[in-house]
């Protein structure tokens, strides 16, 4: 059983018992959280979508490490034959969490 949620803007598949990787979020490590914000459910006996989210789904989850950063990202502007050069590094920072349970 598997549900697709949005957190912060973004669309993830959690499974219980699984850990992805978030966008940073603002809790401390072991904090609950509870997303309504489920698009769908699926399941052995079928699949449920929303229109735009299923009615009565939530997907609760404990925040399990926090502040991992991604790999850079390097940002190259060039002008030619104006000497102009800039180069940017960019880590994004992220937290895993843990799926707990799918409620339908």
């Amino acid at each position: 059983m598997y549900a697709l949620v949005e957190i912060l803007g973004k669309q993830y598949k959690a499974e219980e018992g699984k850990t992805i990787q978030v966008d940073l979020v603002n809790q401390e490590v072991g904090a609950e959280l509870t997303y309504e914000s489920v698009l769908a459910v699926v399941d052995e006996n079928g699949a449920k979508f929303g229109a735009p989210f299923v009615a009565g789904a939530k997907v609760v989850a404990t925040v399990v490490e926090d502040v991992k950063k991604g790999d850079k990202i390097k940002v190259y502007k060039f002008h030619k034959r104006k000497g102009y050069r800039r180069t940017q590094g960019h880590r994004e920072k992220y937290s895993l969490i843990k799926i707990e349970q799918i409620a339908k």
